[in-house]
């Protein structure tokens, strides 16, 4: 029980600051206009400090089984969500092809980013973050062709190159110096940069995510939304687990991934295909219903699947 509290505590804070993005935006002291400069500061200059602050020093990201499993489970995970989500979503009761391929990329992505960094950070250390990091790797190749094909009904085309970005050079500088043994070099002063500006990542990312939702809540309700929900909860917090901790217990692999990949079976559903399918012309409502009923759920869920995945696999 003491377990639960603890992930308890750890997811709540999450969620709250979520809310608080969506209350900012309703008070209108987070605009639409400013989300765009906030979003690039964030991904291109918060996250890449903090993935700096995470991965220097990080003695698990030593192992060659953690620099190679870890993006291939990350590419894995990710595309065997997408082909059950794609294949439940007759299910759900959405009649236009739209709307089953927003479902198929929303549900079958759990959130790789803003919720399980804190829980790694405080369930399992640095090391444990500096894993995902390098696992979600995998996760961004996939989202970025099988993903955004999915959601266009068409053949993977140019936003491949989206991998290539900041946080992933940070990854490479990162793991070039661990390494090279570079990283004992780095002035102290620099790592309390690092340090600090990474902390600001993970809050601005969320207030942004409660900010998106709340531009968009106006669309959650229909007489179809149940059905929706419902599908989408049972396969990202029934099934989809269920196929992860398997994974996990016969994967053999260290123990860094194997917390990694725990946590992410624990996850709801990511946030960002409402993002994308705003952009990219999904069926947002779709999409939103998803994110939303899965993270609800998700206060109940993610506790007992961190819980129960501990026993089953350590």
């Amino acid at each position: 029980m003491g377990e639960s509290l603890v992930v308890l505590s750890a997811v709540l804070p999450v969620f709250c600051i979520i809310g608080l993005g969506g209350l900012l935006r309703r008070a209108n002291w987070l605009t639409e206009e400013a989300d765009r400069s906030i979003l690039r500061v964030t991904i291109n200059v918060l996250v890449p400090f903090l993935i700096l602050d995470s991965t220097l020093g990080n003695q698990a990201l030593h192992q060659l089984g953690n620099l190679l499993l870890a993006p291939l489970a990350g590419i894995a995970t990710a595309l065997a969500g997408f082909f059950l989500a794609h294949q439940a979503a007759s299910l759900a009761g959405l009649r236009e092809a739209r709307q089953r391929r927003t479902f198929a990329l929303a549900a079958g992505l759990y959130n790789y980013g803003y919720v399980p960094i804190p829980l790694a950070l405080i369930l399992y250390g640095q090391e444990t973050v500096g894993v995902l990091f390098v696992h979600n790797v995998g996760v961004e190749v996939a989202l970025w062709t099988a993903g955004l094909a999915l959601l266009k009904g068409a053949p993977p085309g140019r936003e491949w190159h989206r991998i290539f970005n900041l946080p992933l050079l940070a990854i490479v500088v990162g793991q070039a110096l661990n390494l090279s043994g570079g990283d004992q070099l780095v002035p102290q002063f620099m790592l309390s940069i690092f340090k600090m500006l990474g902390q600001c990542a993970i809050p601005m990312g969320m207030i942004l995510i409660g900010a998106t939702i709340a531009d968009e809540i106006h669309e959650f309700h229909s007489q179809a939304a149940w059905r929706t929900m419902g599908v989408a909860c049972l396969l990202r917090q029934l099934i989809l687990p269920a196929f992860f901790l398997l994974l996990a217990r016969w994967l053999p692999c260290s123990l860094e991934l194997k917390r990694v990949i725990l946590l992410q079976a624990a996850m709801p559903a990511a946030v960002f295909p409402v993002v994308m399918a705003k952009h990219y012309d999904g069926d947002t409502a779709t999409a939103l219903r998803v994110v939303i009923s899965s993270s609800a759920l998700s206060l109940v869920t993610t506790p007992l699947w961190i819980r129960l995945g501990t026993y089953f696999l350590f």
